[in-house]
């Protein structure tokens, strides 16, 4: 009997003990349930003002970004309500602020603006701000976002619940009647099954176990799970597990938890998610994999409609409910992570381990605020997808089995911030990032800084001979080159026009004009004034340079074009507006302005390049509808290696590169590959906005001039120009031919 006795203390202090260093280990990794500190990526705030162009609809899309739920009565805080011309939010608290009622108004008929914006109990507000949308929480090889349970909609609670573990919130970590029940199942041969294990078990399985199958093993798991569930709230425990549980793979990262399963998978928030989807990401839980709604869509469906007649047989959702479910489309977004902004934020990660070493890996809440417009990011991808599968197209025409690959950076010139940027046709297929990585020649995007240089040559001789209406001779034409040897370039399909203005030249990207206005600027001038500008690999000074025959990124050109909006001033890019660590705010570098060349010369240039939008090379952005005044420059390398458009309003600037990774010709000029893209993202992101000139410096005057011999135009000139020259550079003599 002692014996006995003996043993039974010595099971319980064995017991006590491994249960007590059980717990600590729970505490330790666990933390409580609650969510870890993690960093975490933000885009741009979307911010409300009367008189800004914006549709009902495009309005819901935002509140969708920062989790906001559509709602027949918006009575919650992130719930909103919409009408034809009036949408109402409950907003979130915000930094210790009290939820309150705004109601916007919206003007009718086209040309949609806000006209009103006021609290349901008081007078109209000048700007209500949305919080920001998180793009990604940071954690090696993983993509999460945490989301408290009692923000969780009931429909994926119940979801998975249904599917994973019915008895949840009656068993004691271990459900004895649920694991016979699957063994009875099992034994009837049953397809899709509640797996023995319960949400308990799992969390365990996956954070404290080894994937090793023995008796050990599962005793081991079913322990610790009887410890957690006295440790943790069942609450807590299932907060945890729909944050935790891994939903599949994309591209090189795991995607934890239903928050960011129902952005990748659906692109949507969780809180706006379907009965459908929330038992989609449900049935994708027993084998990712295998059941991925991407790469195994039917067996996706088929788990999906498993998980909705469970949910209806456990009354979470009416016979009716599953009936409606079951017949929709798996529907899952195939750019949803695209439209995340993943290279941008490899992006900013890479600046902020750059900038200060070791913080994204600190057990710290690390938050960074960036620039990105997750509106404008999404319609960048969608522009960019439609415009190579175009390209796509036109190789399969030419028998070419290279993939063709782009990069996209969207900026506002004004403030330098970056609102898009797109490193590849698909970041789940390669995460190399051609908008900053890959240095590519920029071909004809460069001539605009050859004749920006030759003005500045001109303002600072008080020369004359190179203006806008300049006659140069565009014809077959040889120059030494750095070796001695005798370089002939031709112009594009060897077509020459012979006497051609600088504007005409420009526009049509005739290359032997350019080299003969560097040839009379001085090539090391033009070098210079490139290496003002900071960007990319040097220019060598000699004839190639006014061909752009040195290398730059995506990024960088984009970069250099800001001083067209800046009146020569150059201000590079930037992603980053604010970090905090633990909700102090840490110093963040301002990127300093350069000051290249003057306002007026710098006009001069810019409203040449309108002629390129309007008539010249990139012409076909009017004939596809693009109508607000813009400026841009199509580029062409050697052999057509590489295929740009860069092009720009006062207020938004993009430029788009495409070619192949292997720098084998692509056969496509910058107006068939790169043009077409910029065109349809421009059309969407300036839909309804106003029109807006470029702004004119002093120092300029404008005269009429006929097109064809760039003499001041006579009444008889069938083709004129209003141009712009430098005071004192104006032509005196008339047209000679049209008199």
């Amino acid at each position: 009997m002692w014996s006995a006795v003996a043993g039974a203390v010595v099971l319980l202090a064995v017991t006590v003990y491994y249960w007590m260093a059980v717990s600590r280990m729970i505490d330790k990794r666990l933390g409580g349930g609650e969510d870890r500190p993690m960093p975490r990526i933000f885009g741009r705030a979307f911010e409300i003002t009367p008189g800004q162009v914006l549709t009902v609809s495009e309005l819901r899309s935002r509140l969708n970004n920062v989790g906001y739920s559509e709602r027949a009565k918006a009575e919650l805080p992130g719930e909103f309500t919409t009408t034809a011309t009036s949408l109402q939010i409950m907003t979130k608290p915000e930094a210790g602020t009290k939820p309150h009622l705004v109601k916007i108004d919206f003007s009718r008929g086209t040309g949609s603006v806000v006209t009103r914006i006021a609290p349901d109990k008081g007078k109209p507000i000048e700007k209500l701000t949305l919080e920001s949308p998180m793009l990604a929480a940071l954690a090696s090889g993983e993509r999460r976002r945490y989301v408290p349970l009692a923000m969780m909609p009931k429909r994926i609670i119940n979801a998975v619940l249904s599917i994973e573990d019915q008895r949840f919130y009656d068993h004691p970590g271990v459900d004895v009647i649920g694991t016979l029940g699957a063994l009875w199942r099992d034994l009837r041969g049953s397809k899709y099954l509640a797996g023995g294990s319960t949400l308990t078990q799992q969390i365990v399985k996956n954070t404290f176990l080894t994937p090793e199958k023995s008796a050990k093993r599962k005793i081991q798991e079913q322990f610790i799970s009887l410890v957690m569930e006295r440790r943790l709230s069942k609450d807590q425990i299932l907060e945890l597990y729909l944050n935790e549980v891994v939903l599949g793979q994309r591209g090189p990262f795991e995607i934890h938890g239903v928050a960011e399963a129902s952005r990748i998978f659906f692109g949507v928030d969780l809180r706006n998610i379907s009965i459908a989807q929330a038992a989609t990401i449900a049935g994708v839980i027993q084998s990712p994999s295998r059941l991925s709604p991407f790469r195994n869509p039917e067996r996706a469906l088929e788990r999906r409609n498993v998980v909705l007649k469970e949910m209806s047989d456990a009354k979470f959702i009416t016979v009716e409910e599953k009936t409606k479910a079951q017949a929709e489309p798996i529907g899952v977004s195939a750019r949803a992570m695209e439209n995340e902004a993943p290279y941008f934020v490899d992006y900013v990660s890479q600046l902020v381990d750059d900038g200060y070493t070791g913080l994204l890996t600190k057990d710290a809440a690390v938050d960074v605020f960036t620039t990105l417009d997750v509106h404008l990011q999404r319609l960048a991808q969608e522009a960019l997808a439609e415009g190579l599968a175009d390209v796509d197209k036109q190789l399969l025409a030419r028998k070419k089995k290279d993939i063709a690959q782009a990069a996209m950076v969207v900026a506002n010139p004004r403030t330098g911030e970056i609102l898009a940027m797109i490193g590849g046709r698909g970041y789940s297929q390669s995460q190399y990032n051609r908008a900053v990585t890959s240095r590519r020649q920029p071909g004809s995007t460069f001539k605009p800084f050859v004749y920006l240089a030759a003005f500045e040559k001109m303002a600072e001789t008080g020369g004359k001979e190179l203006t806008p209406s300049t006659i140069e001779i565009d014809e077959p034409t040889t120059w030494i080159d750095d070796q001695g040897k005798p370089y002939s370039p031709g112009n594009y399909q060897n077509e020459y026009d012979g006497p051609v203005t600088l504007r005409f030249a420009l526009a049509h990207s005739r290359n032997i004009v350019a080299i003969k206005v560097a040839e009379q600027t001085g090539y090391d001038r033009v070098a210079d004034l490139w290496k003002k500008i900071g960007e990319g690999s040097a220019a060598k000074p000699y004839p190639s340079i006014a061909l752009g025959v040195f290398e730059a990124s995506t990024l960088e050109m984009a970069s250099a074009y800001t001083l067209f909006d800046n009146a020569g001033l150059v201000r590079p890019l930037r992603s980053i507006t604010r970090i905090t660590e633990n909700g102090q705010d840490k110093k963040v570098k301002a990127e300093e302005t350069r000051q290249v060349a003057r306002p007026e010369t710098t006009y001069l240039v810019t409203n040449m390049l309108r002629s390129v939008v309007n008539e010249g090379t990139g012409a076909a952005a009017r004939t596809s509808g693009f109508v607000l005044d813009a400026a841009g420059k199509t580029g062409t390398t050697n052999d057509q290696r590489d295929a740009w458009f860069i092009g720009f309003t006062p207020d938004l600037l993009v430029a788009v590169w495409v070619g192949f990774d292997n720098n084998n010709p692509i056969g496509l000029t910058g107006a068939q590959a790169a043009l077409p893209i910029w065109t349809a993202f421009m059309k969407r992101a300036t839909a309804g906005r106003p029109d807006r000139a470029f702004d004119v410096p002093d120092g300029l005057v404008f005269v009429d001039i006929d097109k064809d011999t760039g003499k001041l135009a006579t009444p008889g000139c069938p083709k004129t120009v209003r141009e712009a020259f430098l005071a004192g550079t104006e032509p005196t003599d008339t047209c000679p031919i049209h008199r």
